[in-house]
């Protein structure tokens, strides 16, 4: 019966089999800690995006420097989510709206890491009061 003691129980009886499951626990929330600590620093930016901020990139770029010191991380995440009107007197509403666009979609990809981002669908409008 010597023999038929396979080798996962070999690896089991080894002295370091505690220090490998040790060191793989310790290396996946050192990586998951890492992937999770990315998604956060991301997150103003891509919230910027979603809602069409005309100051996207500005929020991105602050979200991701905000992590030396949360601060600035905190203005930035709040930033994302301010109602803004822009009004550029240089350029006509039209061209506005179309370089706003223009920046959105290059931000979409440092943002989403692809070039189309999935919409949800325009809502119906409301039906209109009808006087009979």
């Amino acid at each position: 019966m010597e023999n038929a003691e396979g080798g996962w129980s070999a690896i089991q009886n080894s002295y370091y089999f505690w220090d490998f499951i040790a060191l793989g626990c310790g290396m996946i929330c050192v990586f998951g800690g890492l992937a999770a600590l990315s998604w956060v620093l991301g997150l103003p930016g891509r919230i910027a995006v979603a809602r069409n901020h005309p100051e996207a990139e500005a929020v991105y770029a602050m979200g991701w420097t905000g992590f030396l010191a949360v601060v600035p991380w905190i203005q930035a995440f709040t930033w994302a989510f301010k109602p803004t009107e822009v009004i550029d007197i240089r350029r006509f509403p039209d061209e506005e709206r179309k370089a706003i666009e223009e920046d959105l979609a290059r931000l979409k990809k440092y943002a989403y890491g692809k070039d189309h981002v999935p919409q949800a669908e325009p809502q119906p409008d409301p039906p209109k009061d009808q006087d009979v």
